[in-house]
């Protein structure tokens, strides 16, 4: 492991969160624009205000600097009301980023209580069919969920509450079940009868189509079902972790950085998701912590650090000056080219989540 590069980096990651809190205020991000902050078109939802807050946590946990106290307190505290936002899907991006590392560093049980209330918000999504809707619509499931069902999960355990594990638990069941492919493959979306709750098919708004496996949402997957074998101690989730895992490994390039479908066309270039490979490293680092069998934690362990190596060499923007993210080549949305090939607020967060992870030997560093 390369703990110069890694270090480096996120030195790199501190200067340009020193640059964006003095020339952007109070703004938070979500994707640049020509490699600039503050420019964002369309946002489709308000999901992404707890990454660049969650980088700062990182920050202060790391390097003990307390203006990181001070800023990841100042951008963390306006997502207070939240805990009772109806409209998204993403709690779990907006406060196990944020008020998670509040609590854990603190032990408020005030920051605690924050944190049950956005769990219970989040099994108020559930739907006959057994599982968290997405907010396009009640009969709509997204992989996208499996990082945010975990705050149902953290909640049922923080309050003692078997009817918000058994929502979580079986949240994460329908999905295992439905839009987890017996290859380790994802879909994007799944689609149900709102009424009698069965599964219909497979469908996409980010993939390339509705069989092919976007890369983001296969490491969406990976890290959530990890999470949730963390959080519930169910053997079945590491094994569906594994199982992504594996198709993201195989299925990717020597460098372990992959375009942003793995079924996109090859008759012509495809862009890179530079956030994929960070979300997969961070999570391959919990899943290596996770997995009972020696050889296989050390092969998940190596291939996160081949992912970070290669993001730290091919992928920073400390080449570019007058660039504003902290890892380029990331994608938001391409069909509605959005954020292409740009740098994205989660890319940055799960990098410098990986980084903290690897620099320190252990997936508590980043908690």
């Amino acid at each position: 492991m390369n703990r110069t590069l890694f270090a480096d980096a996120l030195a790199f990651a501190e200067r340009q969160c020193r640059r964006l809190v003095k020339t952007h205020p109070g703004y938070v991000p979500m994707y640049t624009v020509g490699g600039k902050w503050a420019q964002e078109g369309e946002r489709w939802t308000h999901w992404c205000e707890g990454f660049y807050p969650g980088i700062f946590w990182l920050l202060h946990k790391h390097g003990g600097d307390p203006i990181w106290r001070r800023k990841a307190e100042e951008y963390t505290k306006p997502l207070e009301p939240r805990r009772y936002d109806r409209d998204v899907h993403d709690l779990g991006f907006l406060f196990f980023s944020t008020y998670y590392r509040w609590y854990r560093l603190t032990g408020d049980p005030k920051l605690r209580e924050v944190l049950i209330d956005a769990g219970r918000t989040m099994a108020l999504r559930r739907q006959m069919g057994g599982y968290l809707r997405s907010f396009v619509a009640p009969e709509s499931l997204f992989i996208d969920v499996m990082m945010n069902v975990g705050i149902v999960l953290w909640a049922a355990n923080a309050a003692d509450d078997e009817t918000l594990r058994q929502i979580g638990i079986e949240h994460c069941r329908t999905t295992a079940r439905t839009i987890v492919r017996p290859d380790g493959s994802t879909a994007h979306e799944g689609i149900f009868d709102a009424t009698t709750g069965k599964f219909l098919r497979e469908t996409t708004h980010q993939g390339h189509a509705a069989d092919s496996t976007w890369t983001r949402g296969l490491a969406w997957s990976l890290y959530g079902f990890t999470a949730a074998c963390r959080m519930t101690g169910l053997a079945e989730f590491l094994d569906v972790a594994r199982t992504n895992a594996e198709c993201f490994l195989r299925r990717s390039p020597a460098d372990l950085v992959p375009a942003w479908d793995f079924d996109a066309p090859t008759d012509r270039p495809q862009p890179y998701d530079s956030s994929a490979a960070a979300i997969a490293a961070s999570g391959l680092f919990d899943l290596a912590e996770q997995e009972t069998d020696p050889h296989r934690a050390e092969r998940y362990r190596s291939s996160a650090t081949t992912m970070l190596e290669t993001l730290c060499r091919k992928f920073l923007a400390d080449c570019d000056p007058d660039w504003e993210g902290i890892l380029r080549h990331g994608v938001y949305h391409l069909h509605k080219n959005l954020g292409v090939d740009e740098s994205v607020a989660w890319g940055d967060h799960f990098f410098v989540e990986a980084l903290v992870k690897a620099i320190a030997g252990k997936s508590e560093a980043a908690w």
